[in-house]
């Protein structure tokens, strides 16, 4: 039955991530934010909306590490997984800005994070503040510095005409989505972790981090099978940094997340500063500023050692 409450869970994230993203470009159009702002902002705090909402709900019913390991096990995955498979299916070009900007950013967040974890084993509303200020900040730098003709390709421009009364419903449909699902994928896990022996970690870095990567997964291998441009690097960076950001920024503000098992610390977060890291001679090394399928099967690679690892190591 766990399984079963783990699937409706991951549906209802998808299905209602989607309305959430629908409803929230609709509202913008209708307050006349430019395209490209809303590609940047509400665009990206959309799809960072089901890791909120699990995060916050396994924070606030007392399984810490599902919250922290949803995000490191999702930022884990956009890279091993999702970047490694797409790449396979066509290798992917990178811009100057990932190494500029992009990737530093990245590298920043995760290291705070690290930090903010490993001074006193517990993540605060204060330092969730900073982490969020710091993601406000740089959205600030980014829209500014954006050329003013920028086409955000997550936008879609059909989004204009919806009316008041179907963006109501949308918001309504999604927020309800988003929180059964949260609600049934957090407590069908928890009970998954019990019967077959692994910590509550262990399925938040391993099931919850693959189902909240999955969306992301389908759209760039999609993209990725009809060669389309639209394909980004920096769509994936940037949603890494969202994640620690925003997701784990939001759910310290509301409620302070402990550290309550050690291989958080002591392993976890130290592959996806790993997988983080590696990207920069990836792209310099071979062929430069391309992730091509060899490199995107090394990626793939390192991501099933990791998951091997995982629950070897990860047994109650």
């Amino acid at each position: 039955m766990s399984i079963l409450w783990v699937i409706l869970g991951f549906i209802l994230l998808v299905v209602g991530g989607e309305f959430l993203v629908r409803s929230s470009v609709a509202l913008s159009f209708k307050f006349n934010i430019s395209k490209m702002v809303i590609g940047m902002t509400v665009v990206s705090f959309a799809t960072s909306a089901p890791e909120l909402l699990v995060s916050l709900q396994a924070a606030l019913s007392g399984s810490p590490a599902i919250a922290i390991n949803n995000v490191v096990g999702s930022n884990i995955a956009n890279i091993g997984l999702v970047l490694g498979i797409t790449a396979m299916v066509g290798a992917i070009a990178v811009d100057k800005s990932f190494y500029r900007v992009n990737w530093p950013v990245m590298m920043v967040f995760s290291i705070i994070l690290y930090y903010f974890l490993k001074n006193d084993n517990v993540l605060t509303a204060i330092e969730g503040g900073i982490l969020f200020a710091g993601l406000v900040t740089f959205l600030v730098f980014l829209i500014r510095s954006a050329k003013k003709d920028t086409v955000s390709e997550g936008v879609d421009d059909a989004l204009s005409t919806v009316s008041n009364f179907k963006i109501g419903l949308w918001l309504i449909i999604g927020a309800a989505s988003l929180y059964f699902g949260s609600e049934w994928l957090v407590n069908g896990s928890k009970e998954i972790a019990r019967s077959v022996g692994v910590s509550e970690a262990v399925i938040g870095v391993s099931l919850i981090a693959i189902g909240t990567s999955v969306p992301e997964l389908a759209a760039s291998v999609i993209a990725a099978a009809k060669q389309e441009k639209a394909i980004s690097l920096g769509n994936l960076i940037g949603s890494n940094i969202f994640n620690i950001a925003s997701v784990l920024g939001l759910t310290a503000l509301i409620k302070p997340i402990p550290v309550t098992e050690p291989q958080i610390l002591s392993n976890d977060i130290f592959w996806m500063l790993g997988f983080s890291a590696i990207l920069i001679p990836l792209i310099f090394l071979f062929k430069r500023f391309q992730i091509s399928r060899g490199k995107g099967f090394f990626l793939v690679v390192g991501y099933g050692v990791f998951m091997f690892l995982v629950f070897t190591q990860g047994k109650l």
